[in-house]
């Protein structure tokens, strides 16, 4: 026998089986769990881009600038934004305008969304019209923005923010951030030319700023959005879970259906916590606006609470919401 091979004895040999069924079966138990219990956060979500989300030849390239603001509407906050204007931008003629929420996510290229690269695509197509897009971050309460930037900044004010079902932030954004960027390009007055976006509790941000503020924005697209009640307050009730009974009272009690339109995505797979079920919550919101009449549209996927699906689907979810862009131009 060679020297070279190990000499398996009887004691031996039970003690390295015993120890390979061990790992076979931690194996096997590892991967049910994941199976059963958290596919969301197990499975690899691979979905396949839209060609407007990569650079094309010869497409016309828009500006992003940075900038800090502070707030007086949330004294003491500081964040950042930047700011898009597409190529074919002129300075005569008002372009209109989109908001996101975690602008960080949205404006990088090499994310999910692209926005940017989205934008110089679909605006060369003739998908959406000339759009200014701002592209604004949470509010940190402190006196200088922290070194991290993204996710891994943590802004502490995110969630009195975006999750809260009141006007403030729309007062920010009406009140400050608008005129501010009004100051160097030339904006759309009107609500038809106006579109908000967000992912998570910034997907819940967007729709309450059209919700309080239809005449300003009709637009609202809404990524793996956090309608549940996170912001519960003192009452345990006060979240975003009411927004489905909010839409179908106003309908039936007010005989109201507000003017805005609006896209949700969500996964199956997205988050099942003390605040709710995302994908439940965000069903329940398309229920609610399907039954009360309003001018939207799902997309439902696998994924997890992310912006992979969302931004595979960017362009697409951009050109139903612009779809009737040329009957508001020039506004």
């Amino acid at each position: 026998m060679s020297a070279d091979l190990p000499v398996l004895r009887a004691g031996n040999y039970r003690r390295l089986h015993s120890t390979s069924i061990w790992n076979m079966t931690a194996r096997l138990l590892v991967t049910i769990t994941c199976l059963l219990l958290t596919p969301g956060l197990c499975a690899q979500e691979v979905h396949k881009l839209d060609p407007a989300s990569e650079r094309q030849e010869g497409v016309p390239r828009g500006v992003v600038t940075e900038h800090v603001w502070r707030s007086t509407v949330f004294p003491g906050t500081i964040r950042r934004y930047w700011v898009y204007v597409p190529k074919q931008y002129d300075g005569k003629h008002k372009a209109a305008v989109m908001v996101f929420q975690d602008g960080h996510t949205y404006v990088r290229e090499n994310g999910d969304f692209r926005v940017p690269i989205v934008f110089d695509n679909l605006i060369a197509e003739g998908a959406m019209p000339i759009t200014v897009g701002i592209f604004l971050n949470p509010g940190h309460k402190a006196d200088v923005l922290p070194a991290k930037r993204g996710w891994g900044a943590k802004p502490n004010n995110r969630s009195f923010e975006y999750d809260r079902l009141s006007d403030h932030y729309a007062r920010m954004l009406i009140g400050e951030i608008l005129p501010e960027v009004s100051k160097s390009v030339l904006m759309t007055d009107t609500a038809q030319n106006r579109a908000i976006g967000g992912i998570s509790s910034g997907g819940i941000c967007a729709f309450t700023a059209a919700w309080q503020r239809p005449e300003v924005f009709h637009k609202v697209l809404s990524h793996v959005g956090s309608f549940t009640n996170i912001a519960h307050g003192k009452s345990r009730l006060a979240g975003g879970h009411n927004y489905p009974s909010l839409i179908r009272k106003t309908k039936q009690l007010d005989k109201k259906v507000l003017p805005i339109r609006v896209f949700l995505q969500d996964g199956k797979n997205d988050l099942n916590n003390a605040h709710g079920s995302w994908f439940l919550a965000n069903q329940q919101m398309a229920a609610a606006l399907a039954w009360a009449g309003y001018d939207h549209k799902a997309a439902w996927g696998d994924g997890g609470h992310n912006g992979k699906h969302g931004g595979a689907i960017l362009p697409d979810s951009l050109r139903w919401l612009w779809r009737d862009w040329k009957q508001h131009a020039g506004l």
